[in-house]
């Protein structure tokens, strides 16, 4: 079976591809499973580790061709809040339950859950049901595009001589 060994970033903006694959947001960070593109071409994603895959990027496979990631509409649920305060608070508790969570111009975006659209609104947000794609943070650990770069500098302030 034709094999995809590797991703690039964005890659299916850039060039040509020869099919395409649309995936939800778990089908889009696995690093081995049978696909099957738009225009019939059956692969194995067989990537050296799982990693996130957003869409728009290419996967590559082995004999060369390219393959365009489409990120799958999902059901969401769009909250916002009276204030900033607010949708910071609600923020905290999101991620306190340790959601994915999508980051928005004033509001935040989880998966469809009715318990916790219910905690939301008791917390004085609005809800309303949309369906979109979904590309949560990735959080502060996991690298990538949302990682965090460490930058090395001396921690010395002034010279200190004797």
């Amino acid at each position: 079976m034709i094999r995809a060994i590797r991703h690039e970033s964005q890659g299916a903006d850039h060039e040509p591809v020869d099919d395409e694959v649309t995936l939800d947001f778990d089908q889009r960070h696995r690093r081995r499973m049978t696909l099957m593109g738009a225009a019939g071409l059956e692969f194995l994603l067989d990537l050296p580790k799982a990693e996130r895959l957003r869409g728009g990027d290419a996967l590559i496979l082995d004999d060369g061709r390219r393959v365009r990631v489409n990120a799958a509409p999902e059901p969401l649920a769009e909250i916002a809040a009276p204030s900033a305060d607010a949708l910071v608070r609600i923020a905290w508790h999101l991620g306190n339950r340790h959601l994915p969570v999508m980051l928005a111009p004033g509001r935040l975006i989880i998966r469809q859950d009715h318990v916790i659209e219910d905690m939301v609104r008791g917390l004085g947000a609005t809800v309303t049901q949309v369906e979109s794609p979904f590309d949560p943070e990735s959080g502060a650990y996991a690298g990538g595009a949302h990682g965090h770069h460490h930058h090395h500098h001396d921690e010395g302030h002034g010279d200190q001589q004797a």
